[in-house]
C-alpha cells in the first residue's frame, strides 16, 4: 500500500524538526519512534517524550487516504540523510513494516501500534494567548538560557520561568550561583498576568528551533501547557509545577562601584586567564585599584595568569572571586560592545547590565578563592 510520494528535503525538514527530544535510549520503545499521519495533502510528524510533543508538518502534492504509522525515529532520520540530495522517496507499508524505496535503494522498517503512541492532551483551561516575532523570542532565550541548572534536585531551577504580565514578557534563568533576566515589550495590549516555569528541554528545543526572522511564534499559557506555533512547527510541552525564587529579590541595588567594560575586550582577558584554571576549580580573582582591574588565575602546579584592563574608577582597592566560567557564559551571550558592571564588596554578587537600557539583568555571586 502506497502512502507518500515526496521530495527527499520536503520530509527531511519536518523531520529533523521533531527528532531532537527523541532520546537515545527509552524505557518505552514506542517513545524512539515516530509518528507520520497523512490526512489529504499533509503529512504531520510527531514526536514525543512525555513532557513535550513536537509536530511539524509539510504538504505533498497528490492527496491521499488517510493513515497513521509509527517508525523508529533515529533510523527513518539516518536513512533520508544518506539518501543523495533532491532525490525522490516513496513510503509504503508491507506487512507491517514501512517500505522506504529511492532510485535503487529498499529499506524495510519496524513499525509499531500507532494507538500505542501516547499523545498530549489538550489543556482545557484558560489560557493567556499573544504572539511575538520568532527573533524576538529566540533573543530572549538566548539571552538567559545558559543560566538554567543542570539536574539540580530543586527541579524548578532546571527550567526557565517565562512571566507575562501588561505589556512585557520577561524570562528568568538560575542556577543558585547566577541569575539571568531579559524582558522585552510585546504589543501595546496589556496582557493577562501569566506565569509559568518552562522545562529545560523545551527551552533549549525553542532555542533550535525559532528563526531569526519577523515571523510570528503564537504562544498559549495556561496552568498545565505551554504551546509555541510557528512556521509548520507546533511544540507543546507541560510545565513544572513549582515555586521559583523570586528574582527581584536576588537582583543588587544601589552597588558603589560602577564599572563601564568593552565587552569583547573583557572576554578575551578572561578567556586568557581561564586556560590556566582547573577543571574543578573554576576561580577568577578580579582586583580592582585606581585606574585598574587586575584579572588573574592560578592553579594548583603555581601557574598564575594576569591579565590588566584600564578601567574609569577611583577609590577603595577590592578583592573578589568568581567562577570564571559564569562571566564568560553571560559576554558569550550578549551582543553587545559595551557593558556596565556594578559591584559591592568582596562578599556581595555582581551585576551586569548593559548601558541605557534596563531590559537585561545578569547577576553573579562571588566566590571565595
Amino acid at each position: 500500500m502506497n502512502l507518500i510520494k515526496i521530495n527527499r528535503e520536503v520530509l527531511l525538514k519536518p523531520l529533523q524538526a521533531v527528532c531532537g527530544i527523541i532520546e537515545r535510549r527509552h524505557t518505552l520503545p514506542i517513545l524512539s519512534n515516530v509518528l507520520l499521519v497523512r490526512s489529504g495533502n499533509r503529512v504531520d510528524l510527531v514526536a514525543t517524550d512525555i513532557e513535550i510533543e513536537i509536530t511539524a508538518s509539510t504538504m505533498v502534492d497528490a492527496a491521499g487516504e488517510a493513515k497513521t504509522i509509527t517508525v523508529g525515529a533515529r533510523k527513518f532520520l539516518d536513512i533520508l540523510k544518506a539518501l543523495p540530495e533532491g532525490c525522490e522517496v516513496s513510503l509504503g507499508m508491507q506487512e507491517k513494516r514501512l517500505q522506504l524505496k529511492s532510485g535503487k535503494s529498499r529499506f524495510n522498517l519496524q513499525t509499531l501500534p500507532e494507538e500505542d503512541f501516547p499523545r498530549l492532551a489538550a489543556d482545557e483551561g484558560e489560557a493567556t494567548k499573544f504572539s511575538v516575532p520568532q527573533k524576538l523570542l529566540k533573543g530572549l532565550v538566548g539571552l538567559v538560557q545558559y543560566a538554567m541548572a543542570q539536574q539540580d534536585i530543586r527541579y524548578y531551577l532546571n527550567g526557565l520561568l517565562m512571566v507575562v504580565e501588561e505589556k512585557q514578557i520577561k524570562l528568568i534563568a538560575t542556577d543558585g550561583h547566577r541569575l539571568a533576566f531579559a524582558a522585552k515589550e510585546v504589543g501595546d495590549k496589556d496582557l493577562a498576568r501569566q506565569e509559568v516555569i518552562l522545562p529545560r528541554k523545551t527551552v533549549l528545543e525553542l532555542a533550535k528551533l525559532l528563526g531569526d526572522n519577523d515571523d510570528p511564534v503564537a504562544i498559549e499559557l495556561s496552568a498545565s501547557q505551554a504551546r509555541f506555533k510557528f512556521g509548520d512547527v507546533l511544540l507543546v510541552s507541560k510545565l513544572v509545577d513549582g515555586k521559583f525564587p523570586d528574582y527581584t529579590r536576588v537582583v543588587p541595588q544601589n552597588q558603589p562601584r560602577l564599572l563601564h567594560l568593552d565587552r569583547s575586550q573583557l572576554l578575551q582577558s578572561l578567556q586568557r586567564a581561564a586556560i590556566l584554571t582547573s577543571d574543578k576549580f573554576r576561580g577568577v580573582r578580579w582586583v580592582l585599584s585606581d585606574g585598574i582591574l587586575k584579572i588573574i588565575c592560578s592553579n594548583t602546579e603555581q601557574e598564575e595568569a594576569q591579565e590588566e584592563l584600564d578601567v574609569d574608577y577611583k577609590g577603595e582597592t577590592l578583592d573578589i572571586g568568581f567562577n570564571v566560567g559564569y562571566l564568560l557564559d553571560v559576554l558569550n551571550n550578549v551582543d553587545v560592545k559595551e557593558i556596565n558592571c556594578a559591584l559591592g564588596d568582596s562578599n556581595s554578587s555582581a551585576l551586569i547590565t548593559i548601558p541605557g537600557r534596563d531590559d537585561f539583568k545578569y547577576v553573579v555571586m562571588p566566590m571565595r578563592i
